[in-house]
């Protein structure tokens, strides 16, 4: 990696944000395939079998509002953006490994695309920018991954297919015309490419620091402006707009929270059925969750405040109790301590200080 590249994350991680937040080098994602294909080779290695086939993702659609010609605004599908850091929708990725050789797949693109959005690209435009080895079009993929393979039989396609279990929700395996031309391994791929995204690099947690920095800073800025007989939507107005105008972040890691009064009782507030759209009273606490997302790393900021800055001494006691859980939670962090002990550790201060505070005896 270039060391000005590096050089500039790094400084952007530890200062104030500008109106020129710096520009993520695609090294990044070469790092990330790399390790991805050390770990797989590894783990093939210990089930005895051989280095052959290809990891073979499909990327993000674009998806329009329903039958209207409106595109909603698109973005890359996070295992996809991991290992390839592709922006457009429409690709498919593929790492050879035998080779090590990566392979990006472009869709064809119909000549009005030009009229309508811009500049149809050739594939050495994306060659370049992506710092790939290859680049083909979609409807090339069948021909060139079988010429590639050196292993007999039928091409491998290791294809990501696994729960998320957080949402309950699968990854979707990579479809094409042709693609029975290929075996397919739905199992193997997802537990171990988790595994390369659950541990950061050097690199990705500065470009986390970013986005934390730019959502602290944008929270700041809410708390300085918020009073009461404001809507709840300005707040996460004023947030958006921070993020974006000073760090470049033009998604959220999720929908705004921006609750107010009894409205702060509701984990997922600010839904299209409950629109942070209440009036901010004087006497309310406030509770924003929301985070900027920088270059599809994201970050998730919660804090709580009164609207008219100043705590009652209910609401000062609450906010202690929670605050000191905080503090005692992170003095304890360290690798290899439970994320479940942590847990009864927050919850045994908060309950020692609702205790201290008779606001529970026992």
């Amino acid at each position: 990696m270039a060391k000005s590249s590096r050089e500039a994350i790094s400084m952007a991680s530890t200062s104030p944000s500008s109106l020129s937040p710096p520009k993520v080098p695609m090294e990044l994602h070469v790092s990330n395939r790399q390790k991805l294909l050390k770990s797989l080779r590894q783990h093939l290695s210990n089930s005895s079998r051989p280095h052959h086939g290809f990891v073979l993702l499909q990327g993000g659609e674009e998806q329009t509002r329903y039958c209207t010609d409106h595109i909603e605004l698109f973005r890359q599908e996070s295992y996809f953006a991991y290992l390839f850091g592709v922006r457009e929708p429409g690709f498919y990725g593929a790492i050879d490994i035998a080779t090590g050789k990566s392979i990006l797949f472009a869709p064809r693109l119909p000549a009005n695309y030009a009229v309508w959005l811009g500049e149809i690209k050739p594939v050495s435009y994306f060659q370049e920018r992506y710092m790939v080895s290859m680049v083909y079009y979609t409807d090339e993929i069948v021909q060139l991954l079988v010429d590639q393979y050196k292993g007999s039989g039928k091409p491998l396609l290791f294809l990501l297919h696994g729960l998320n279990t957080d949402s309950n929700n699968f990854s979707k395996p990579a479809e094409f015309k042709g693609i029975e031309n290929f075996e397919r391994d739905l199992t193997t791929l997802h537990p171990v490419l988790t595994e390369c995204r659950v541990c950061k690099s050097d690199l990705e947690l500065a470009l986390i620091q970013i986005a934390n920095n730019i959502s602290s800073e944008a929270h700041v800025e809410v708390m300085r402006k918020t009073k009461a007989g404001m809507k709840e939507y300005q707040l996460e107005s004023m947030f958006l707009h921070h993020t974006y105008m000073y760090g470049g972040c033009r998604h959220c890691s999720y929908t705004c929270i921006c609750a107010t009064g009894e409205n702060s009782a509701v984990l997922h507030y600010g839904h299209a059925a409950a629109p942070n759209d209440r009036i901010l009273e004087d006497g309310d606490m406030a509770l924003l969750d929301m985070g900027a997302e920088y270059s599809f790393y994201g970050s998730d900021i919660t804090c709580t405040f009164p609207v008219n800055g100043k705590f009652t001494s209910d609401q000062s006691l609450i906010y202690n109790a929670v605050l000191d859980a905080h503090n005692a939670v992170i003095a304890a962090m360290k690798p290899g301590v439970s994320w479940v002990d942590m847990h009864k550790l927050a919850e045994k201060i908060i309950l020692e200080s609702l205790e201290k505070g008779n606001i529970l005896v026992g």
